[in-house]
């Protein structure tokens, strides 16, 4: 956390995990047989890169999920926590049914494969046309948590 942020700011990035990351890099051994009839050294070089860039792709695009002040944010979407209701923290079983043949079709999602945990988060704006949030989470009780205490610092009055 940098020396701004409050206790109750949350960050997390959603990063793939390490058997997709892996994965990832096996692209590089196709790649150098693709090149070899070129030159080894060639080969080698185009190999290495595109396994560099291929992780650096899949660590720098994962996306981020995040509580500052009033503002729950997932991926590119955020929405005001004055906006949401009582978050609902999820792992196991109850999660996998979720992600799965439970998984509220108008809601929106923000779901990575690899990544156990989520929260659901129902929407109270009769505007929105969207019932809840559902995103993924390694830490579901501390995104559940951080969404609780920004809630509570908008409905508590500073002094």
């Amino acid at each position: 956390m940098s020396s701004s942020a409050s206790p109750s700011d949350y960050r997390e990035r959603l990063t793939p995990s390490l058997w997709t990351i892996v994965a990832a890099a096996v692209c590089a051994p196709m790649a150098i047989l693709v090149f070899v009839p070129a030159g080894a050294v060639l080969a080698l070089v185009v190999g290495v890169l595109v396994a560099i860039a291929i992780v650096s792709l899949l660590l720098g695009l994962a996306p981020r999920v995040s509580v500052s002040g009033s503002t729950l944010r997932a991926g590119r979407a955020h929405i005001d926590v004055s906006f949401l209701g009582e978050p609902t923290a999820l792992t196991g079983d109850e999660a996998r049914a979720l992600r799965g043949p439970g998984l509220p079709v108008r809601s929106w999602h923000l779901l990575r494969g690899g990544i156990d945990g989520v929260v659901v988060v129902p929407v109270l704006d009769s505007d929105d046309p969207t019932p809840a949030w559902v995103i993924s989470s390694r830490t579901p009780d501390r995104l559940a948590a951080a969404v609780r205490r920004a809630q509570l610092r908008l409905r508590t009055p500073s002094r």
